[in-house]
């Protein structure tokens, strides 16, 4: 059965509208209770804020308190350094009106004493007028000529006084240079403070055993007869037990033999093939030691600009000996001397350090070239372009030519020095006392002496006169001719000091 749709409507109308108010109604009741529930939450914050403000205010009510109570502090103590600054002026003021008025006291006293002693020098002017007119009636004399001698007298006087001054003056500087040298040299030898090392100048190979030698000799001696062709080098082998010397006068050479001998007893293969390889890696090695050496040297003496030839030429001298020494550290040590005393003295020091880096550079060549070492290394530092001053120097220090600079004197002093310190060269005992019996024997050989004592080392010869026998010109005399014998039939590292003393008793006997 159908529903009439007007039936439908009449009921649905009226429940729609029930609906719609019922929602109405809740919607507005759920809005009133959250309008609500947000005033009593801003309610709440504004309590909160309230609570804040005040103790807002109270903390800035405190800080400006204590703000206050520091500026005031400060305030105060501005106004007491002040009060103490304005004390201190007015006592300042005082002082110097006491200063001002004491002034004008003195001055008025310098104005009275000024006219007092212009009136005096007036007077003295007439009494010295006076003086001269009476001076020239007693003596007959006119003043220009009464002038001229006293002038004469004067001059006699001043002649004598100048060379008594003069003497004294020279016995003063020469006894000061002397101090001033003797510092000079001494702080040198300090502040090098080199090391020495005694080094040994004949190279010798230790072998495990003895049966090695047989090896090191080859088949019909052509192991042996390999090495020396390929080093030249004389291989000595002996019945000296489990040991080979190896002989040459170049050092260099000997060394690269050496290090391959000791390489091929390690490596146990030795045959004239091995050897020559050996002796390449070995010439390799020694080479590329030289540079190092050289290059380390010329650092440490603050040498810079060297030709590679003669850092190839200076790191030979690693490899050789002087009396013991090493020649590549003595060469360091002449640098370094030789700079700082140039350096006291005010001389041009990169002159000094390269001369005395180079001075020696003719002794890895000597074995080359005839001649002195020190013409042959002046020829090649020339010829290589270092400046003449510095050929100069090397020329000069062993007296191949005469010294003309402060640095040529300074490099050949620093040699002595670097040779001549105690420890610096080695000698044998048995060498070391002939030398000091030789030095005592040449000095008792002359008429007049008494005794004679070598001391510091054999460096210096002490001889005793008889004052009967010689008197003091003698004396100066039988210093200078010991030393010429000395020069002339004595070998002797260094300089050896001359000293004669000539004691002079006077006894008497009061009775």
């Amino acid at each position: 059965m159908e529903v009439p749709l007007w039936l439908l409507l009449v009921v649905l109308i009226p429940v729609a509208a029930a609906g719609f108010a019922l929602g109405y109604l809740l919607f507005r009741f759920r809005d009133r209770a959250r309008i609500q529930a947000m005033e009593e939450e801003a309610q709440r914050l504004l309590e909160q804020a309230q609570i804040q403000q005040k103790e807002i205010l109270l903390a800035a009510k405190d800080e400006a308190i204590r703000l206050r109570e520091a500026v005031e502090e400060e305030h105060k103590a501005a106004r007491i350094n002040l009060q103490r600054q304005e004390a201190r002026l007015h006592r300042k003021e005082e002082m110097l009106d006491r200063r001002m008025e004491e002034m004008e006291q003195r001055e008025r006293r310098l104005l009275q004493k000024e006219k007092e002693v212009e009136r005096t020098h007036q007077q003295i002017q007439e009494l010295r007028q006076q003086e001269i007119q009476a001076l020239e009636r007693i003596s007959e004399l006119t003043r220009d000529e009464a002038r001229q001698q006293l002038l004469a007298v004067v001059e006699q006087e001043a002649r004598d006084d100048l060379a008594r001054v003069l003497r004294q003056v020279e016995a003063e500087v020469r006894e000061q240079s002397e101090r001033i040298s003797r510092e000079i040299i001494a702080t040198a030898i300090q502040r090098c403070a080199s090391d020495y090392v005694a080094e040994a100048t004949i190279s010798v190979v230790p072998l495990p055993n003895d049966e090695i030698k047989g090896r090191v000799i080859g088949r019909e001696g052509r192991n042996i007869r390999a090495l020396e062709q390929l080093t030249g080098v004389d291989v000595i082998v002996d019945d000296t037990p489990e040991t080979i010397t190896l002989s040459a006068h170049d050092p260099v050479r000997r060394e690269i033999a050496r290090l391959a001998l000791t390489r091929l007893i390690q490596d146990g293969r030795i045959h004239p093939t091995r050897i020559e390889e050996m002796v390449q890696k070995a010439t390799q090695e020694v080479e590329a030691v030289m540079r190092e050496e050289a290059e380390r040297v010329a650092m440490e003496a603050g040498v810079q600009g060297l030709h590679p030839e003669l850092l190839k030429l200076l790191g030979r001298l690693k490899f050789r000996t002087s009396y013991g020494q090493n020649v590549l550290e003595h060469s360091l040590e002449v640098s370094i001397l030789a700079g700082l005393m140039a350096a006291e003295l005010g001389a041009n020091v990169n002159i000094c350090r390269t001369a005395g880096l180079l001075h020696d550079i003719g002794k890895a060549m000597d074995h080359e070239v005839q001649g002195p070492h020190a013409v042959i290394g002046a020829d090649m530092v020339k010829r290589l372009g270092r400046s003449p001053a510095i050929v100069h120097a090397i020329l000069a220090h062993h007296g191949d030519e005469e010294p003309q600079t402060v640095e040529a004197f300074l490099v050949a002093a620093a040699d002595a020095i670097s040779g001549g310190r105690p420890g610096a060269r080695r000698e044998t005992l048995e060498h070391y006392i002939k030398r000091l019996e030789a030095l005592e024997t040449v000095a008792q050989s002359f008429k007049g002496v008494e005794s004679a004592f070598a001391i510091q080392a054999g460096r210096e010869i002490r001889i005793l006169v008889k004052p009967d026998d010689v008197d003091d010109l003698g004396s100066i005399r039988l210093a200078r001719e010991i030393a010429k014998k000395i020069e002339e039939s004595l070998q002797y590292p260094g300089q050896i000091k001359v000293t004669v003393i000539r004691e002079t008793r006077a006894v008497d006997y009061a009775r």
